[in-house]
Parts: structure tokens; C-alpha cells; sequence
């Protein structure tokens, strides 16, 4: 549902999920957790609604959301992930 509709309202260009295993602390107890992984391509200037939008539709009270920096990539790819984030007519 969340890789659907930040795809749909223009905040990622593409969001990819990937089947993990987590091994982690919660709460002072040692975890493991079956989970999804959603690596979401958007620019900076839109980071701030996904981020906005992950906080208010995820099912997890506090969910991991971390930001890496689009250092370089091939030009055309990256235009490609402006035009797709850009609001559109009528949006």
C-alpha cells in the first residue's frame, strides 16, 4: 500500500521492496523480525513529505526512515527521477 501510493502521488519515482530478515534491540530484548525493506527514489526537495507520509501511514510506531544522498548517477536516470516527483497537471 505505501510503495503504491508514494508512486501514485508523485513523492518517489520508484519504490522497491526487498524481502529481509531483521536481527535487532527493541525495547532491551534481543528481536528477529521477517520484514520488507522499501528503498524509495525521490529528490530532496520531496524527501520531507515522504518522510511526512511514512510517519502518518506506517504501521510500525516508530519506523525506520533514513535518507542517503543521491551522490551521482547517470543523468538521464536522475532527470528521470525529477520529472516523475514533479507535480503534474492538475496534481
Amino acid at each position: 500500500m505505501l510503495a503504491a501510493a508514494l508512486v501514485e502521488g508523485r513523492l518517489a519515482a520508484c519504490v522497491q521492496l526487498v524481502p529481509i530478515v531483521s536481527h535487532y534491540r527493541w525495547e532491551g530484548e534481543a528481536a528477529r523480525a521477517e520484514e520488507t525493506l522499501v528503498l524509495v527514489k525521490t529528490t530532496a526537495a520531496r524527501a520531507p513529505d515522504v518522510r511526512e507520509f511514512v510517519d502518518h501511514h506506517h504501521p510500525y510506531d516508530t519506523p525506520e526512515l533514513i535518507e542517503v544522498p543521491i551522490v551521482s548517477g547517470l543523468p538521464d536516470y536522475l532527470d528521470w527521477i525529477d520529472r516523475s516527483v514533479a507535480p503534474g497537471p492538475g496534481t
